[in-house]
């Protein structure tokens, strides 16, 4: 399995780990955003990631029937897992401002699903794959990440089984640094990519 720097340095080295003034799904500033999709866009180095990944989900779950992860960041991720771990692959996607499922995905009664993301840090996404599940009489049995971003604040309440857990200071728009005070933010998450 990986290390925290041998995992950081591989956030650093694909660019998946940004520095600067970032406006995140949550509404507060930070001067660190991850951006999984970078880390992404580089298959071997991904495999690399998942394949620790899947190493301490086999540590946390013993039965996983499907993996569900909610668009767009988790799709890939999910898909690597669960290549990997030979275990069917599903995502939900918003439509309506609303997690559903399309494509004629499905979760047969009973299944035993595991929420896979590539970054949590509030946690919505996954809660409301979470009510997904419970909707199709399936059973959740945990979240994983690449990146865990919680922190005492998030809305999840359960275990998160994650390759890395990140710090990163968030910071409301009436009280930032004199330095973010001075950039123009971004606001790259995929959240309301749509509206």
């Amino acid at each position: 399995m990986l290390s925290y720097e041998e995992s950081l340095k591989i956030l650093k080295e694909t660019e998946a780990l940004l520095e600067g003034h970032f406006i995140l799904s949550s509404g507060l500033h930070s001067k660190h955003y991850v951006q999984c999709a970078k880390l992404l866009s580089y298959p071997k180095k991904a495999e690399i990631v998942c394949a620790s990944l899947c190493e301490n989900i086999k540590k946390n779950f013993s039965k996983i029937d499907v993996i569900l992860s909610p668009a767009i960041g988790g799709i890939v991720v999910g898909y690597e897992v669960g290549r990997q771990l030979g275990v069917k692959t599903i995502f939900a996607e918003r439509e309506n401002d609303q997690m559903i499922l399309r494509r004629g995905f499905e979760m047969k009664e009973n299944s035993n699903v595991l929420i896979v993301e590539d970054v949590i840090t509030t946690g919505k996404s996954v809660l409301e794959c979470s009510e997904l599940i419970k909707a199709n009489k399936s059973k959740l049995i945990g979240y994983s990440c690449i990146i865990d971003r919680s922190n005492k604040d998030t809305l999840i309440k359960d275990k998160i089984v994650s390759l890395i857990k990140l710090k990163i200071e968030t910071y409301k728009s009436d009280n930032l640094p004199e330095e973010l005070k001075k950039t123009q933010p971004i606001k790259p998450g995929s959240r309301n990519l749509y509206k």
